[in-house]
């Protein structure tokens, strides 16, 4: 059982902790804010992460068969 005297250690390594975590939790809802709102915009960061979409092709012309016996 722990004594009385390494309270203050405890609570000492419990705040590095918290506070660790803090940080990391706001650079975390810091992040996803500029992706949700500005990052996905930006063309270079779309290319890097492949999220540009390719233009769509226009599908080739091709007759039905029943057009073309008929002829």
């Amino acid at each position: 059982m722990f004594s009385w005297t390494l309270t203050p250690q405890l609570l000492m390594v419990a705040r590095s902790i918290l506070a660790v975590a803090l940080v990391i939790t706001c650079i975390l809802i810091g992040w996803l804010l500029a992706w949700k709102l500005v990052l996905v915009h930006v063309p270079l960061v779309q290319e890097i992460f492949g999220l540009r979409k390719k233009p769509p092709q226009p599908k080739p012309t091709v007759q039905r068969r029943s057009r073309l016996i008929r002829r």
